[in-house]
């Protein structure tokens, strides 16, 4: 009744630890078993002779020894072998060579063995904690966590989940900007899990996956993998940069990520500690891809290697600080998101001329050639006339036809403003070198009068006659009128000059 009540003992206390450490019912039987034969081992230096029976219905267990007969007087080991006297008490059928096989009680072993059992359960209990945790922390891995902020330290704060195991927030992980206080919900990423001496689990507030996660839950079309997230570039607390793919046409994707009036991108960057966040369609094409990396600047052209994964991007002068951005952060960005070097360059050939997008042609160009020009980084006129034409055709997969009856467009543009007017060049060609000739022009226009065609006076502004008609005095009174307003104005020029 002694050994029936101990029994009873060990499984109440065992059960327990099962209860206690949340350990399932077969897992604490391979552990009780595994317990026991390590006691076992440890008494008798072997446990291969034994066999241990574990009953989780009843709650109890069995031990069972198994041993050689030998001849009476030449036993040697008492728990491998046993003498044929004894042997015939457990069973009288036995003979010499045979296996006798009798129940051992576990109380019989003495309180130190009993003792010895509950540490070594004890200590494969926490061993087999620590493998459950570190195997459950492994998947969870690039996933988000909510934990409690229990103590908050210098370096790292220590966080404890539902279950009470302790997660750590290193101040690298952390967005700046960031405060705690005890008892306060935290989310973060699982980054990594190490397993020296303890198992140790970090947190990140600053990892890519935790952006890319925070969108999976505000987009349902993300986490329904109706759009891909391609790329994420991001600088904590500062500014991201995060290219989308969307798999089906209907979907805009930039659109779906930031929702209505910005509703689904607005939880994001409070939870992020208001961080800019820039949202980009993403293309093979890697010229528009850098392009739309680098918004809100306008590029003017691009040239891309691709082989040392370099881009030069040329801009006009407003442009060039939007391109850089604040401290450097635009271009870094744009750089981590592509994955390329890009050297951003002042576009001067073009910035003390007038330059035209694209679009303004949209009523003689065809829509999608324009898109087409796009693509391949042109998005003024001057962008692609500086591109031969067998380079567009090829880069732009435009037909001959097509391309010259593009440049005939864009030329004709440029040619009609620089064509300069007959009032503008006539005089230059005739007055002499110190003279201006704005002002020359200025005096024969003021001198023409109303009623005379104004091909006659700008052909030969110069050559009026001397000698005036008598009976024309309106002429002369005009003359007289229009000599004085020329010096006039260029005394008043040198008193200026003065």
């Amino acid at each position: 009744m002694a050994k029936k009540q101990e029994t009873v003992s060990m499984i109440d206390s065992l059960q327990e630890f099962k209860d206690l450490k949340n350990i399932d019912k077969e897992t604490m039987i391979n552990v009780l078993e595994e317990s026991f034969r390590n006691v076992i081992a440890k008494m008798f230096g072997t446990d291969e002779n034994y066999d241990v029976i574990i009953n989780p219905e009843k709650g109890d267990f069995e031990i069972w020894r198994n041993r050689t007969v030998v001849e009476n007087g030449h036993v040697s080991d008492p728990n491998l072998e046993v003498s044929l006297r004894d042997a015939q008490q457990i069973d009288a059928d036995c003979t010499i060579g045979e296996e006798v096989t009798d129940e051992v009680h576990f109380a019989d072993f003495g309180r130190r063995a009993i003792l010895n059992l509950r540490q070594a359960l004890a200590s494969k209990i926490l061993e087999l904690q620590k493998d459950n945790l570190t195997a459950k922390y492994r998947e969870l891995i690039g996933t988000i966590v909510v934990a409690d902020v229990y103590q908050v330290w210098k370096k790292e704060v220590l966080l404890l989940d539902d279950e009470g195991n302790e997660l750590l927030l290193p101040k690298s992980e952390q967005i700046p900007g960031d405060f705690y206080r005890k008892g306060e919900a935290v989310r973060a990423v699982v980054q990594r899990v190490e397993t020296d001496n303890n198992t140790k689990i970090y947190l990140s507030r600053t990892d890519k996956a935790f952006l890319q996660r925070l969108f999976e839950i505000e987009v349902p079309e993300i986490n329904d993998g109706l759009i891909t997230i391609r790329s994420i570039a991001r600088i904590p607390g500062e500014r991201a940069k995060i290219a989308v793919e969307s798999y089906d046409e209907r979907i805009d994707p930039v659109g779906a990520c930031v929702g209505m009036k910005g509703s689904r991108i607005r939880g994001i960057v409070r939870e992020l500690r208001n961080e800019n966040i820039d949202v980009v369609n993403y293309t093979t094409n890697t010229a528009l891809y850098i392009q739309r990396a680098l918004s809100p600047a306008k590029v003017s052209s691009i040239r891309v290697d691709e082989e040392e994964h370099k881009a030069e991007v040329f801009l006009r002068p407003e442009e060039v600080s939007l391109a850089i951005g604040k401290n450097g952060l635009n271009i870094k960005l744009a750089s981590m998101l592509t994955d390329y070097t890009i050297d951003v360059f002042r576009d001067i050939d073009t910035a003390d001329e007038e330059d035209i997008y694209l679009d303004e042609f949209a009523d003689e160009v065809e829509p999608w050639v324009i898109e087409a020009l796009k693509e391949i980084g042109c998005n003024t006129a001057k962008a692609v006339l500086a591109l031969a034409p067998e380079e567009i055709m090829e880069r732009a997969d435009l037909e001959e036809q097509t391309v010259d009856d593009l440049l005939r467009v864009l030329s004709a543009e440029f040619e009609d403003e620089a064509q300069p007017a007959p009032d503008d060049y006539a005089p230059e060609e005739e007055q002499p070198v110190d003279e201006q000739p704005v002002d020359a022009s200025d005096a024969s226009d003021a001198s023409e009068p109303v009623d005379e065609q104004p091909a006659e006076s700008t052909d030969e502004p110069d050559e009026t006659p001397t000698e005036d008609e008598p009976e024309e005095d309106d002429a002369d009174e005009e003359a007289d009128d229009d000599t004085p307003e020329v010096f006039q104005e260029d005394d008043t020029d040198e008193k200026e000059e003065d």
